[in-house]
């Protein structure tokens, strides 16, 4: 009986939303990259900071001003040990015409099969990623969640909890 029970309640909770938190292990991922390289998580464990950044779609008005925030500031990033990844549903191709389109100077991650979005609880409407954020530490635990994103300053939030996060706070 507990066996059933068990097998039971995993299938109802295997489709369940993913709910991460901070103090959560980051899901490890691996994924093709602007240039045709795959990028995965765990190259950046012990390393660097990661912003995992999820946006709708390429070249759309929100999405080039959070982009062209993240290009802006990309030393500053660098210089707290922190990598910049975008996110979204969109090709390899729109992502190559966006990066070429606004210099951007960081890679942008294809997840046209929405694995990542999934392992993280982004929701996806329309084939279209939500607007979130994780910032993950170098420990590989996610340090803070957003949910809810400004494309204009969000960059200059996200900059801020990582002078902290570097602190130990």
């Amino acid at each position: 009986m507990n066996i059933i029970l068990g097998i039971l309640l995993a299938a109802i909770f295997a489709g369940a939303p993913v709910d991460l938190k901070p103090g959560d292990k980051a899901p490890n991922f691996t994924a093709e990259s602007t240039d045709g390289s795959h990028i995965s998580l765990h190259h950046y464990l012990g390393k660097s900071n990661v912003v995992l950044y999820f946006y709708p779609a390429d070249m759309t008005s929100g999405c080039t001003i959070e982009a062209c925030t993240f290009r802006n500031e990309i030393a500053k990033y660098k210089a707290a040990h922190t990598i910049v990844l975008g996110v979204s549903t969109d090709s390899r191709e729109l992502h190559e015409q966006f990066t070429a389109k606004d210099s951007l100077n960081f890679p942008l991650l294809v997840d046209t099969s929405h694995t990542i979005c999934d392992a993280y609880g982004v929701p996806v409407s329309n084939g279209h990623a939500k607007r979130w954020t994780f910032l993950i530490g170098k420990d590989g635990m996610i340090a803070k969640v957003y949910h809810s994103v400004d494309p204009r300053n969000h960059s200059v939030e996200l900059l801020k909890d990582i002078a902290e996060l570097n602190q130990g706070k």
